[in-house]
């Protein structure tokens, strides 16, 4: 019965707290992905019973992904307060996956519908991520600049990126006068569909390469890279914050990188 009452109270305090950050998040601009996941994070450790360090030690015992577990240390920091001594892994550094324009080109040709086909295009063409290509509304682009307005992307910022020509007669010829691009019957496409196209059109391409959206934009910074677009531009095309996470490209960009001859040659 104690142990019962022990259980309930704690139920309700971890409400309340959760309820009160959610509030806090909410406030500073969280997106509703990581607000979902803060909570999500932080219920398990309360549930666990284990001290700060414990927990995340258990993770890493269990093999959770660094990524996991690096999510789930900012969530309890961020619900213990910044001063909480909370051991957050370093970061993997993971060379991106990047298709050659050749394997791009027929993943697009494996397709016979005419809208997985522009998924492909416009995640290739203007490095979008899946949350701004499900999000892009027709009025976002403008066949006069070339240019796509993304707006309240990933961390509340607005951007624009370039509008491919190739894409350009597509998306006219493709206009549907609904209100997103990309609208199923039951609204806006989901990131699993999108997903799906992608996977499909790999494998039907028979790419023998971890092919998903997100390799999609990183061909794109890599091969502009490869085109000589100076990296400053490519960052703000990206959206990132950061130049060292642009920087990334230059580790598997292959222009000049091919023209090195081996010492054995």
């Amino acid at each position: 019965m104690v142990i019962l009452l022990r259980s309930f109270v704690l139920e309700l305090v971890m409400v309340d707290l959760v309820d009160i950050k959610k509030r806090e998040m909410i406030m500073k601009g969280f997106s509703k992905q990581t607000i979902k996941a803060y909570s999500f994070h932080y219920s398990k450790f309360l549930r666990s019973g284990l001290s700060r360090e414990d927990y995340v030690f258990f993770l890493i015992e269990q093999g959770f992904a660094t990524n996991s577990i690096r999510l789930a240390s900012a969530a309890i920091k961020f619900f213990t307060g910044n001063d909480s001594k909370v051991f957050i892994p370093k970061r993997k550094k993971k060379l991106p996956v990047v298709l050659s324009k050749t394997e791009i080109n027929k993943m697009i040709n494996a397709l016979d519908n005419i809208k997985h086909r522009l998924v492909i295009s416009l995640l290739y063409s203007a490095g979008l991520r899946v949350s701004e290509l499900i999000n892009l509304k027709n009025f976002d682009i403008s066949f006069v600049d070339n240019t796509i307005h993304l707006k309240n992307a990933k961390g509340g910022k607005d951007r624009f990126t370039i509008l491919s020509k190739k894409v350009k007669s597509l998306l006219k010829n493709y206009q549907t006068g609904n209100k997103y691009v990309f609208e199923s019957r039951n609204g806006k496409y989901s990131s699993r569909s999108i997903s799906e196209i992608i996977t499909r059109a790999s494998f039907k391409a028979k790419i023998n390469k971890n092919v998903t959206p997100h390799t999609l934009r990183h061909s794109f910074a890599s091969h502009l890279l490869e085109n000589g677009t100076d990296i400053r531009y490519i960052q703000k095309l990206l959206g990132h914050s950061r130049l060292e996470t642009t920087s990334i490209y230059a580790y598997v960009a292959k222009k000049d990188f091919l023209k090195i001859k081996s010492p054995f040659d």
